[in-house]
């Protein structure tokens, strides 16, 4: 019977990776891979997750399972640092949270959820968006609409097009949006924009997903959930699934969780209830290294400021990166327009780089950049960059 298996081909950004660890050349460039990465090219543990690792080595006194939902004091800082704690979903206990396995789990999670107990067969998501996303609800059985993004001439967001496709989603469907640093472009809406998304949202029935995985990284914690909150304030029922790779640099602890906000309490321990069944079903309940230490850095004043200072150095290393990734290719005598790198945020850019381009990127200078022309800016440093722009004006 396995004889009928046919080979997959690579994850187009997994993949990437494995031919970035065969190649040999010992200058290689690897802009692929979604890992933030400091100006010595090494991914870091927080001193704040090593300082809560020490508080929990000294004071654990069990490996017994976690309940189906994870930790409860996890589920709720996450709450109260993506929504507020004094946000009334939150007050009026409208919120159901699960933990889960990193972002991506959140999103099956929720998949399944819906797939299960509404029967929704459509989500829509952006054009572009993070390669995973029509994988993931697909396997779950949904179907798969776009609706427009980005506008390849200006670099920018393709806000007309984008409204009137959603103004035209059917009522019942999904909408996933990117909370923030949005994943491929770099993109994101202004505060005008979400509030108007949220009044189409609500108009037009739909039920948003909101992906949040970069949370931080943008303009500062506060700062990049606006947009979120924008939407659980305007919209009765919302989904969010967050992630903790990023800004707590949990890559391999699998740090997640799945924010369901409700019309009323009483539903929400319905949705609560059936968020049970499905991880019960799937991996039976979450890790809990991961968890621990989030709520112990977010529960302690002291390494919580810690924490939101070493965030907010990672945002501005990006940012610099940015600024510095332009300047560097006029240096080099590029005359083509770049200065939209600028204005992006988070960790990713969609460089107008064309395939051909990455290609001969790839081959000649051993610089590793997904064929979409994405770039993982966090990549960059200050080490790299001269070697970096001098080849991409090479290939301009």
């Amino acid at each position: 019977m396995l004889e009928r298996f046919k080979m997959a081909p690579p994850d187009p950004i997994l993949g990437l990776t494995e031919a970035f660890l065969k190649d040999s050349n010992p200058e290689k460039i690897n802009l692929g891979v979604g890992v933030y990465k400091d100006n010595s090219n090494k991914t870091p543990i927080f001193n704040t997750v090593k300082k809560a690792e020490k508080i929990l080595l000294e004071k654990e006194q069990t490996k017994s399972y976690l309940p189906i939902s994870g930790s409860p004091e996890f589920c709720e800082q996450v709450q109260n640092l993506v929504l507020g704690k004094d946000n009334p979903c939150v007050l009026d206990k409208r919120v159901a949270t699960v933990q889960t396995v990193g972002g991506t789990s959140a999103l099956r999670v929720f998949a399944d959820l819906i797939k299960t107990n509404i029967g929704s067969k459509k989500i829509w998501i952006s054009n572009p968006t993070w390669e995973n996303h029509a994988k993931i609800f697909q396997l779950a059985g949904f179907e798969i609409e776009t609706y427009p993004y980005y506008n390849a001439e200006t670099h920018d967001l393709d806000w007309d097009k984008m409204l009137s496709t959603l103004e035209a989603i059917p009522e019942g469907d999904i909408v996933l949006l990117h909370g923030c640093c949005h994943n491929p472009t770099g993109i994101d809406l202004n505060e005008e924009q979400w509030n108007t998304v949220a009044n189409v949202i609500k108009t037009r029935g739909i039920l948003p997903l909101i992906d949040f995985a970069y949370q931080g990284l943008g303009d500062g914690l506060e700062e990049d959930a606006k947009g979120v909150r924008i939407i659980v304030n305007n919209v009765p029922e919302v989904f969010i699934c967050s992630s903790f790779s990023k800004n707590f640099g949990l890559y391999n602890e699998r740090c997640g969780a799945l924010i369901g906000v409700c019309g009323t309490s009483e539903t929400c321990q319905k949705v609560l209830s059936q968020m049970k069944v499905v991880i019960r079903t799937n991996y039976s309940n979450p890790p809990a290294h991961g968890a621990y230490i989030v709520h112990t850095i977010l529960n302690s004043e002291e390494l919580r400021k810690e924490w939101e200072k070493e965030v907010q150095e990672m945002c501005t290393r990006i940012k610099s990166m940015r600024k510095l990734f332009v300047e560097k290719l006029k240096e080099k005598g590029v005359t083509q327009d770049f200065s939209f790198i600028e204005k992006q945020k988070g960790m990713f850019s969609f460089s107008g780089l064309t395939k051909d381009q990455v290609l001969r990127l790839r081959e000649e200078f051993s610089i590793y950049i997904v064929n979409s022309g994405r770039i993982n800016v966090a990549g960059i440093t200050t080490n790299n960059i001269d070697r970096l722009t001098d080849a991409i004006s090479k290939v301009l």
